[in-house]
């Protein structure tokens, strides 16, 4: 696939969408359903009347793209960058930004945040969803505050599991293939006069990347299992409970990147593996008050457990006392006098002001005296993370042709970690929400909504968005959105108290078996949030008469206040004074050219433009997927699927993915056999220069079995 110019690839779409040999008598047919998203507004909608851009992944392509993770299945999304920090950690962004913190997007399970409360990330491999338990995955293209709250800037994406009601029976599958692959999985599930339920428990492993920029083996891979607990019962006609328990427990490996900061000290560590743990519960109670007026109340809480502990070797002047008060004063100066210390031990300590120069030359003592030896430790860099959700939403059809949503949620979250925040830190959110949608006409649609958010450690804010859609006709939109989103800082970025206690020290640093490492940072306590500002218009149409489904979009989106700085224990500067502008336009095509065909085009143009050249790390100018689904009868399917972009933090992408598959019926059970290939098509690094495969294709193969 070749990308090319921005404006005249989407003047040709439209050209073809308004043409009227295209539309024909279809544009007048509105009896046949139409297919209807939730996410956007938490208002069933269909895409047409949509306040910005969707993308539904459904049930059908999660199952023909044969991706092991969500983070694989978001390529289908036009816009999203999706790389790698090793092989156990995605990064995914929604246009950009950091190639390394994705800080920026909401991601939800079934309308439960798993955005991590203190460290402000997504955890992709270890959320403890089945692949084969999830029903669809919709996305929304653009900020959306005003429906979840801060975090929700550039994206939003949900991800809906199979209803209990839908997964009676018994499904076992396994995989195995190259690279250490090895997934397992198993469902049971069942039903009762009032209830449904379904159980599933399932695993995965694979090695990660082969070889990092040296040739030497890398060391991330993972191990995980999963535990999913759904229930759904009926009350009464008009009420009901949905609950949920997940658990994930696994290993990530980590590679060992600490490097001693003193000349002449051989570094004895080869371990900084991850143990993760999640736990999450949720219940809902819904309420059918009548036809137009319903309500639900939920309740969620979860638990992220990380538990990361290593070996490391320095000089015994490390924990020098004076060395932390001379770090205290000037960092840069510190570290320069560190890195050199053999240089300046003659010389004396470099320039800089009487007090620098004071300690200075005290650590170059210290040197002199013996502290040069070489002291190892154990570093304890776990974290605790929990989170409890409750949320009250109100939806009621005041007319024909006025509808109101509405609620408030209250969270708590608390993080803790000696090492990151010396101790435990804690923030209470509340917001009250509310999205109204009017039918002025039979073709104008006016919507509008707003989000007032207050958290202890920020303060307040209020973002709006209004649309106009023009519906042509039901199935066929146009849109003008203006957004305005915020996302507040982490409590690692706003609040961090980095340093490190080294404990188990051989032979004692000082005299002492336990002491603090001399690099020590705070964060500055008082960061604002970042602030968004989206313009959009767009297209939206269903053909029915050619089973085709189109979505177009031009974009211009700024950031102000943006914390972009790295967030690294020696460099940690975090402030609001970058900025970013995003422009460009995204196309997506999905048409089930028959019974049996079924074509998906997506492609995206990005135009990055930030203060900070990291924010235009992992944006790619030009990126897009290309899939073609077969059913090809007998029990025999296919698809084919294209990905690509032309950088992504420097290193560009393109991939081939294909999926072959035999149905066969064993009495009362279905076996399906399938091999998933996948080759690349490019000979670089993925994302960052030490992720490399020693082979540019691997292959995996399933066994499911349904009765």
């Amino acid at each position: 696939m070749s990308f090319g110019p921005p404006l005249p690839r989407s003047s040709f779409v439209l050209a073809l969408l308004f043409s009227a040999p295209v539309l024909g008598d279809d544009l007048f047919l509105d009896d046949q359903p139409l297919p209807q998203v939730l996410t956007a507004t938490r208002l069933k909608q269909s895409a047409a009347a949509v306040p910005g851009s969707m993308t539904v992944i459904d049930s059908e392509l999660i199952k023909a793209s044969g991706a092991r993770d969500i983070s694989e299945l978001l390529r289908l999304v036009p816009g999203m960058m999706v790389g790698n920090i090793n092989g156990n950690q995605a990064a995914v962004n929604y246009h950009g930004t950091s190639a390394s913190e994705a800080r920026r997007m909401q991601v939800l399970i079934d309308g439960r945040s798993v955005y991590r409360a203190g460290l402000a990330t997504v955890d992709w491999s270890d959320i403890p969803v089945a692949m084969e338990d999830i029903e669809r995955i919709e996305v929304f293209r653009g900020p959306n505050t005003v429906s979840y709250g801060a975090n929700a800037l550039m994206a939003v994406v949900n991800v809906i599991t199979r209803a209990p009601a839908n997964s009676h029976g018994t499904r076992m599958k396994i995989t195995r293939g190259q690279r250490g692959i090895s997934d397992w999985y198993a469902s049971q599930g069942t039903g009762w006069d009032s209830g449904d339920l379904r159980l599933s428990l399932s695993g995965q492993e694979d090695d990660g990347f082969d070889t990092d920029r040296t040739g030497a083996d890398y060391r991330d891979s993972r191990r995980l299992n999963r535990f999913s607990l759904a229930v759904s019962q009926t009350l009464n006609e008009q009420q009901s409970l949905d609950w949920q328990l997940n658990a994930k427990d696994g290993s990530n490996q980590r590679p060992y990147t600490y490097r001693p900061v003193f000349s002449g000290i051989t570094s004895a560590g080869n371990n900084s593996d991850v143990i993760a743990k999640d736990y999450a519960s949720s219940v809902r109670w819904n309420l059918d008050i009548h036809p137009d007026h319903s309500l639900y109340v939920q309740g969620s809480a979860q638990h992220w457990d990380r538990q990361q502990t290593w070996r490391a070797c320095d000089a015994e002047v490390s924990f020098s006392p004076e060395l932390t008060r001379l770090w205290q004063l000037n960092p840069n100066y510190t570290e320069r006098l560190a890195r050199h210390m053999e240089r300046f031990t003659g010389t004396g300590a470099p320039a800089g002001t009487p007090a620098e120069q004071a300690l200075g030359n005290q650590v170059l003592e210290q040197w002199r005296n013996g502290a040069r030896q070489t002291i190892c430790g154990d570093i304890d860099q776990s974290a605790r993370e929990s989170r409890y959700d409750l949320e009250v939403q109100d939806t009621l059809s005041l007319s024909d042709s006025l509808r109101l949503v509405s609620g408030v949620n209250y969270r708590y979250d608390r993080a803790d970690s000696e090492t990151y925040f010396n101790g435990t830190l804690d923030d209470t959110t509340w917001r009250a929400f509310g999205q109204l949608e009017w039918r002025a006409s039979e073709h104008w649609l006016l919507q509008g909504g707003a989000m007032f958010e207050n958290t202890q450690m920020i303060g307040s804010s209020l973002t709006p968005r209004v649309a106009v859609n023009y519906l042509i006709n039901p199935r066929h939109g146009l849109r003008a959105v203006y957004s305005e989103a915020v996302r507040s800082p982490d409590m690692f970025e706003n609040s961090v108290n980095w340093s490190y206690r080294v404990t188990n020290l051989s032979p004692g640093a000082y005299g002492q078996s336990s002491a603090r490492y001399f690099v020590k940072t705070r964060g500055p306590g008082d960061l604002d949030q970042e602030h968004m500002r989206s313009r959009e218009l767009g297209y939206n149409g269903f053909f029915a008469d050619l089973g085709l489904n189109v979505d177009v979009k031009l974009f211009y989106d700024e950031i102000t206040g943006m914390i972009s700085e790295p967030l690294r224990n020696n460099q940690f500067i975090a402030s609001n004074s970058n900025s970013a502008r995003f422009t460009g336009t995204e196309t997506q095509l999905d048409w089930h050219v028959s019974s049996n065909d079924r074509l998906r085009l997506t492609y995206a143009y990005v135009d990055a433009n930030a203060s900070n050249p990291r924010d235009e790390q992992q944006s790619a100018r030009n990126s897009g997927s290309a899939g073609w689904l077969r059913d090809w009868g007998n029990g025999w399917n296919s698809a084919l699927f294209y990905y690509g972009d032309d950088a992504l933090n420097g290193y560009g992408f393109e991939r081939v993915d294909t999926r072959v598959a035999k149905r066969i019926a064993l009495g009362r059970a279905n076996l399906e056999l399938a091999g998933i290939l996948q080759q690349r098509l490019d000979n670089q690094p993925t994302t960052f220069v030490d992720n490399r495969y020693d082979s540019r294709h691997v292959l995996y193969v399933s066994a499911q079995l349904e009765f």
